[in-house]
């Protein structure tokens, strides 16, 4: 299992926790990755390269520590994403709109907020440019449709480098990245930024204010 990042949030006094993975294919290891969630205490859990055909939501765990995957994949089992919702927070579900087999956005009920989670799998640095601005222009799209008063959690797989030095982004990098920063890189900064999202390792949210 690779790209884990833990990120945790407080929304108007509840503690929320979210983690994000390329799984690398979910077959086989469901059970594994809801041990590990519910050994972190995570409430939401997204997950990319499932390698899952079709669309569909089911529970995986025992009891006290079940957790429901909603997922939507692709004919050919590539690419494929998923988010899975803690038991406790399953009720407050109130929709699941799967726009492809890369972007999954579950909205939730959180006291008096509405939250917007995003799962994604950005085209990695091999596929053409043409595929990857029309991958970032559509999330662009279903992000900026959002009312201003509702909150977004972006998570995924973004495929890209944004580097150490946050010239030019310091209001949505936090300066804590290593290396030089790539093409797809900049795409994720120019995402953010366009859209005043911060970033935290592969998750990126806003709330109304940027918060990291």
């Amino acid at each position: 299992m690779t790209t884990f990042t833990c990120y945790s949030m407080v929304v108007k006094g509840w503690g929320f926790r979210v983690d994000t993975w390329n799984i690398d294919s979910l077959t086989g290891r469901a059970g594994e990755l809801v041990e590990v969630l519910a050994e972190r205490r995570m409430d939401v859990a997204c997950v990319q390269e499932t390698r899952w055909r079709g669309s569909g939501c089911r529970f995986f765990g025992g009891i006290g520590k079940r957790y429901k995957l909603f997922w939507m994949g692709s004919k050919a089992k590539s690419h494929s994403v998923g988010i899975f919702v803690a038991e406790k927070w399953v009720d407050s579900v109130v929709s699941v709109e799967s726009h492809s087999e890369r972007v999954l956005v579950l909205k939730m009920v959180l006291g008096d907020c509405l939250l917007n989670v995003f799962t994604v799998y950005a085209p990695h640095s091999r596929k053409p440019d043409e595929e990857k601005e029309r991958f970032w222009n559509e999330v662009f799209y279903l992000v900026s449709c959002i009312p201003q008063h509702e909150m977004v959690l972006f998570a995924g797989d973004m495929n890209g480098h944004i580097g150490s030095s946050n010239v030019g982004y310091d209001g949505t990098h936090g300066g804590f990245g290593y290396g030089s920063r790539n093409a797809d890189g900049s795409r994720i900064l120019e995402f953010a930024d366009g859209l005043n999202l911060s970033q935290a390792g592969n998750i990126c949210g806003w709330s109304g204010e940027k918060y990291s």
